[in-house]
């Protein structure tokens, strides 16, 4: 697993921290939960998608381009973080937003659909949930190339093989950071949406023999769809580091108990989740994929899935600016909260 040979751009400084949470363990009686910060990673307000972006920006230096194409949903935290990457590296960006959900598309919402103007996207264009998004970014690259410019297409959610090395770099450092601190993890928890870091941390931690398992909370897809998903990309990966262990289909694990209506639809348990994490921690979620995952996470645990002696972690992969695209879901949802002004006659 030799990853100084693929071209890698450095977003993030050093290894993001890894941190137990005592008060949502106790609360929730079962074992030892852990979390791993990866939304704070480098770029605009963090997010797993850095870690991808390392190496597919590289990979579009290479080639010389000058545009980083990409796309996702509305709200989307990926869309975002490219944009980012690409102001940083002086070039341009324009993003495809998928409306999943119809009629959930605003111009003028705040969350990320406000970052990605404040970031210098150089145009947006929005298609109903169910087009072939792959064939529209390749006629998007074509139109730059009349242009005489050089486009770069970002996978959506930065997840293939050469994206998903950055979750086969974070099975490395998680592997030390566990030495160093003495905690041999029972499992991983992680939302699975596009793939890239549920199937790098697993094809990385196969490479590397750790014998830690890793759990994705599907956000969208059925249960058998994911696996098969995570599978073929997990053994793309392998394949590409030359990864020693097989990827086999037992070693791939979903649940898809917490989508709820579908994508991006809030649930009660998700609130909830957001809340414990908030309340207890001091720790934000996100509406589409870290809430839905911890909330799976917390049920696994009611459930008895883990031994009180165990130590779980939870991959935090960021998301939190799409918070403030979906007030409404945690409006009268939330615990109580007291507020007193005493404006003193001003």
């Amino acid at each position: 697993m030799q990853l100084s040979r693929f071209p890698r751009r450095r977003y993030t400084d050093g290894p993001t921290p890894l941190e137990p949470l005592p008060r949502l363990s106790d609360h929730l009686g079962g074992p030892a939960i852990w979390v791993k910060r990866d939304d704070l990673t480098g770029l605009a307000f963090g997010g797993n998608k850095t870690r991808k972006l390392e190496f597919l920006v590289a990979d579009a230096l290479a080639q010389g381009a000058d545009t980083l194409l990409t796309t996702g949903a509305v709200q989307s935290n990926h869309c975002r973080l490219t944009a980012a990457a690409a102001a940083k590296e002086g070039l341009a960006c324009r993003l495809l937003l998928e409306e999943r959900v119809p009629g959930s598309y605003d111009p003028d919402a705040s969350g990320n659909n406000f970052l990605f103007g404040l970031l210098g996207v150089e145009r947006v264009e929005v298609v109903p949930g169910g087009t072939d998004l792959n064939a529209r970014l390749a006629g998007m690259a074509e139109e730059l190339a009349a242009e005489g410019r050089n486009a770069y297409v970002v996978p959506g959610g930065g997840s293939n093989a050469l994206g998903s090395l950055g979750y086969v770099a974070c099975a490395r450092e998680l592997q030390q950071q566990a030495f160093e601190l003495g905690v041999a993890f029972d499992e991983v928890v992680v939302a699975s949406g596009s793939g890239g870091t549920h199937s790098g941390l697993l094809a990385g931690l196969l490479g590397l023999g750790a014998g830690l398992p890793v759990a994705g909370v599907s956000v969208r897809a059925s249960q058998a769809a994911q696996e098969a998903k995570i599978l073929a990309h997990a053994r793309e990966t392998a394949a590409l580091i030359g990864a020693p262990a097989a990827v086999e289909p037992e070693d791939v694990v979903v649940f898809d108990d917490y989508v709820g209506e579908g994508y991006s639809y809030p649930t009660e348990a998700m609130v909830e989740a957001t809340e414990l994490f908030a309340r207890l921690e001091g720790i934000v979620l996100d509406p589409v994929y870290t809430g839905k995952a911890a909330a799976g996470l917390i049920d696994l645990v009611r459930k008895g899935r883990y031994e009180r002696t165990a130590d779980v972690l939870f991959l935090h992969t960021g998301g939190a600016p799409g918070l403030f695209a979906a007030l409404e879901a945690f409006r009268g949802r939330l615990g109580s909260t007291h507020y007193f002004a005493d404006t003193g006659g001003r």
